[in-house]
């Protein structure tokens, strides 16, 4: 790594750039043990500190640094910056520098730049009805939550994405790269668009510890590190040192040249007739020691450069006098009387260093929410035309994709949509996009590539945390995108969401905060169509898994076909502050409802099916269907019964929006105990196909009148390579499984059935045999239409 020698400050530059620093290492020390006496301004007694002594002390002075540094570049260079800080709970950091700044105050006005305010800032820090230990939402400037380690450089690299005067600057902690997420978004730099996007600037913060472990890259060498790094296409400068005033001068050194770097590469991109060759981005390593200006020894134990820095260095104040007096010797080093006046203001030196409020960090636009809509064509000219319900087939990614072409075409000059997913667009048919925008790709391109751009606005890469990633980061800026997946491995950013999910809770109640797009997933190649590749790729969960987060936040919807997909779609796209998770297949399959019927069915989210029930207000049993397979199952079982046993009366119920089977106490979607009754009955049987584990109907419906009634189909974990019926019959969701139900539930049957049911008994039996011979579905299966 190359390691500059240079002293581009003057002497009252370095010395303002120390006071700053040190007046933020005071607030973040503060903001861990004071509950008064802010500005010591009477001798540090046990009552003053907090009862519960929580936050991480280890990362801040480095991340302070940082900070004041990015003032610095902001105020001289004018530019556009944000902060996205990886190291998990450094919020007393990004607390403290958004105080100082005004940031904070202006979007909490009651905390002041003056002794009260100071107090007040001191005491929510991790403190009950207060603010988290971590870089979470509540902090202005954030979108990187801070408290799971792995994402900050994808976030980053959203963030930078279509933003072309923006810098992002992200802080990797030497704990978070030993992270899968993290490691494989290194990568990110061969997507970024020198010409349209912005710039990220990766710090890499080595300080040598975790919570009780060495930092596996702060014990590699530099020459392996800086090899790691150069492979990953960046070109790495080392910062390293222990004594202030030698640090200052190299860290403004290496920014000033990483911004002259960063600029040269964006004007040449952006000025020459041809694009030039992929550019080596520049980064920077800063090695400082963990806990740096903190206590160097507790109780005769080393503590600054050592994990024992890490959370609380000084653990036992309110009891033990001797450290109480070593935390009052530890406040006083930072020498508060030079750094904040008689009331608590920080002084005019201080302010100065500050970029203005148009320029600083926390109060930047992009990390605070708010965004332009989507420029949406019309969906109703992208339906599939329905003559007769199920008489033709449609395949719904393939007609929703023509839709999605052109609210790329028509968003082309904001350039706020993209489409993310693991090397799926293709097998997803979703293809249509190409024909407007290509694949992002700034690394080796060959003749036999196809729709590679170094524009391109779909971004594919197999890493579904990184996907996820750059499309939170994306978000969380104010632009809209869609993740497209395999339903069974979206699993793999089960956590990732878990953590969107409590972002948009939080910023639900932050007036400050500005709703951003929703978080859309559309899962296709589902459970019941990944016959070809078996059971590793058949799993529905991602549902059961967003179920459980609030009710405010998320939506699930199952559109049964074309049309559905279509309303569905251009509604979720259109949505903010939610996390909306739609399943559909990719396939082939019959189109149900025409267009003015699929949007009011979409509209209601629940709702009878006139054309296949026959049971005039007076049922004898509800057949209710939620997703696609399901849906096609159900109709055929239907279609089975009216056919052999023509008395019975029955009720379709189709479900597309999973919500309205909560109680509208439960969730804003949810149907009154009334309107389900009407729907399902009370007292009659309820045979309900579910697209995924039937236990989630079962939890969704536990309170409702008649819930003993219900019973539920679904995926019971049963699984393999083989064809697309016998994953419905291996599952008992088939046809005839489902008639079979209706026969032993609908009391008045009877024996009358009894040759009825033996037949479907024998129809699964002659299944077995023919698809273990031929290796296909019964023709009476595959070439079913709905003809009641």
């Amino acid at each position: 790594m190359q390691q500059l020698d240079a002293t581009p400050l003057t002497d009252e530059e370095l010395q303002g750039l120390d006071a700053y620093w040190r007046a933020a290492n005071y607030l973040s020390v503060g903001q861990i043990y004071l509950l008064a006496n802010p500005l010591l301004k009477e001798p540090l007694r046990a009552e003053h500190i907090k009862p519960r002594l929580l936050g991480h002390w280890g990362t801040t002075p480095g991340l302070n640094l940082i900070y004041a540094h990015l003032n610095r570049v902001i105020r001289q260079r004018q530019r556009q910056l944000m902060y996205v800080i990886g190291p998990g709970h450094g919020g007393p950091s990004i607390v403290a520098n958004t105080w100082l700044e005004g940031s904070w105050t202006a979007a909490y006005p009651n905390t002041t730049q003056d002794e009260l305010g100071m107090s007040r800032l001191f005491k929510q820090f991790s403190f009950p009805g207060g603010v988290p230990s971590h870089v979470a939402a509540d902090v202005p400037g954030s979108i990187n939550e801070g408290g799971e380690l792995g994402y900050s450089l994808s976030h980053a690299y959203g963030a930078a994405a279509d933003n072309p005067d923006l810098v992002v600057a992200c802080v990797i902690g030497d704990g978070e790269a030993e992270t899968g997420p993290l490691a494989a978004s290194w990568h990110s730099n061969k997507f970024l668009d020198p010409v349209r996007d912005g710039a990220v600037l990766p710090i890499l913060h080595l300080n040598g510890y975790k919570i009780a472990n060495p930092a596996l890259l702060a014990r590699i060498g530099d020459e392996e590190l800086t090899a790691l790094l150069q492979g990953y296409g960046h070109e790495p400068y080392l910062v390293e040192g222990s004594d202030p005033a030698t640090v200052h001068q190299a860290l403004a050194a290496t920014l000033d040249l990483c911004m002259d770097r960063i600029d040269e590469i964006q004007l040449e991109a952006r000025s020459a007739s041809e694009r030039p060759p992929r550019a080596a981005w520049p980064m920077i390593v800063l090695k400082t020691p963990k806990g740096w200006t903190g206590p160097h020894t507790v109780d005769d134990q080393p503590v600054e450069d050592t994990w024992r820095s890490h959370q609380v260095p000084l653990s036992g104040v309110r009891k033990n006098e001797d450290h109480l007096r070593q935390l009052e010797s530890w406040l006083r080093s930072y020498r508060p009387e030079e750094l904040f006046d008689e009331a608590g203001r920080p002084v005019e030196r201080l302010l100065d260093l500050a970029p203005g409020p148009e320029l600083r960090m926390g109060s930047s636009p992009h990390a605070n929410g708010g965004s332009r809509d989507l420029e949406l064509p019309p969906a109703e000219e992208y339906a599939v035309p329905v003559k007769r319900p199920g008489a033709e087939d449609g395949e719904p990614t393939k007609v929703f994709a023509a839709y999605l072409r052109d609210a790329f075409r028509l968003n082309a000059d904001h350039n706020n949509l993209r489409l993310f997913g693991p090397d799926e667009t293709e097998s997803n048919r979703l293809n249509a996009v190409y024909e407007v925008t290509g694949k992002a790709w700034q690394a080796e391109r060959r003749a036999t590539d196809e729709h590679l751009a170094p524009d391109g606005r779909v971004l594919e890469i197999l890493s579904e945390h990184t996907c996820q990633g750059w499309l939170e980061g994306y978000l969380l800026t104010g632009r809209h995108g869609l993740f497209s997946s395999y339903e069974a491995f979206v699993h793999i950013v089960d956590s990732m969401v878990n953590q969107h999910a409590k972002w948009l809770k939080t910023i639900n109640r932050l007036e400050w905060r500005q709703p951003i797009p929703s978080l859309n997933y559309l899962l296709t190649s589902h459970v019941w169509r990944q016959d070809h590749n078996g059971f590793s790729h058949q799993d529905p969960g991602f549902i059961d898994h967003v179920m459980n987060k609030k009710a405010e936040v998320v939506r699930v919807y199952l559109p049964p076909d074309a049309n559905t997909l279509l309303s569905t779609m251009d509604h979720c796209l259109r949505t903010r502050n939610y996390i909306n998770v739609v399943v559909a297949g990719k396939q082939p399959q019959p189109s149900w409802l025409d267009w003015e019927s699929a949007a009011l069915h979409c509209a209601r989210g629940i709702g009878v099916w006139d054309f296949a029930s026959n049971d005039d207000g007076d049922p004898d049993v509800v057949m209710a269907c939620a997703g696609d397979v399901p849906t096609l199952e159900t109709l055929a079982a239907v279609d089975l019964l009216r056919e052999r046993l023509p008395g019975l009366k029955i009720r379709v119920v189709n479900v597309v929006d999973l919500m309205r089977l909560q109680g509208s106490t439960e969730h804003p979607h949810g149907l009154t105990d009334a309107e389900f009754d009407a729907l399902f009955t009370t007292d009659k049987p309820v045979i309900f196909a579910y697209h995924g584990y039937p236990w989630l109907i079962h939890r969704l419906t536990y309170r409702r009148n008649g819930h003993d009634n219900l019973h539920v189909r679904g995926f019971i974990e049963e699984g393999t390579t083989t064809t697309p019926f016998d994953m419905v019959v291996l599952n008992k969701l088939d046809r005839y499984h489902l008639a079979m139900d209706v026969i032993d539930r609908v009391p008045s049957l009877g024996t009358r059935a009894v040759t009825t049911r033996q037949y479907l008994a024998d129809q699964r039996a002659r299944h077995r045999a023919h698809v273990i011979e031929y290796g296909e579905d019964l023709p009476e299966v595959r070439e079913w239409r709905w003809t009641s």
